[in-house]
């Protein structure tokens, strides 16, 4: 019987799937490859693109979004929405959830409920938003709101796909866990009518806190 065929490093397969995603495309835009330092995968990291000035950008028609309570957890860990949009918070767990946020981009204090009676929050200014919830402190979620319709949170691999229209962008990536906080960019030219553009990045992390989980 033969040997089974090793498995490519992460690394590699993100960029053999970074390959695929720019020659199959059928409309214009850029795939991102996001890396931590040492070239491992990120996943839930946050690609978006913004418009040189003066370029016109359609706002486009806002999707809600949800973050659910389930296992004592938020899920997802990451949420992306364009500034506007409202997001709901079920909570699923059999256990009753007081969440809250203290970021300055959108605070709000949710007492205890269950089920779905949570107000719906609105998310309408840019910036980083942490979830916590008050009776179970190791419950944390992220929300990142941003000024634009072009955006992708990344999968397992590191990798995403942000569909634009031709013209001039800043395309910048955050990470939850990067040191400094700030998104790392670089500027990207999106051609009309071309297969995809590709773009990478490695992200410094924070270190490892004593304690946590591995």
């Amino acid at each position: 019987m033969p040997a089974p065929m090793p498995k490519p490093f992460p690394r590699l397969a993100a960029v053999a799937t970074l390959c695929l995603l720019a020659a199959g495309a059928r409309a214009s835009g850029v795939a991102v490859a996001v890396h931590d330092s040492t070239g491992t995968p990120l996943a839930d990291a946050v690609a978006w693109l913004e418009a040189e000035a003066g370029q016109a950008v359609s706002k486009g028609a806002l999707k809600t979004a949800e973050i659910e309570q389930k296992s004592l957890k938020f899920m997802p860990l990451v949420t992306v929405v364009q500034t506007g949009t409202r997001i709901d918070f079920p909570n699923n767990d059999k256990v009753r959830h007081h969440i809250y946020s203290f970021s300055p981009a959108h605070k709000f204090d949710q007492k205890l409920y269950s089920g779905t009676t949570a107000t719906p929050q609105i998310f309408d200014k840019p910036g980083i938003v942490v979830l916590g919830c008050n009776i179970h402190d190791k419950m944390v979620a992220y929300v990142r709101i941003v000024d634009t319709p072009y955006f992708v949170k990344g999968d397992a691999a590191g990798v995403g796909r942000i569909d634009a229209p031709a013209g001039k962008y800043v395309l910048k990536v955050w990470h939850f866990n990067m040191a400094g906080g700030q998104p790392a960019e670089q500027a990207v030219v999106v051609k009309a009518g071309d297969a995809l553009g590709t773009a990478s990045f490695r992200l410094p992390m924070k270190p490892p806190v004593s304690g946590d989980a591995l």
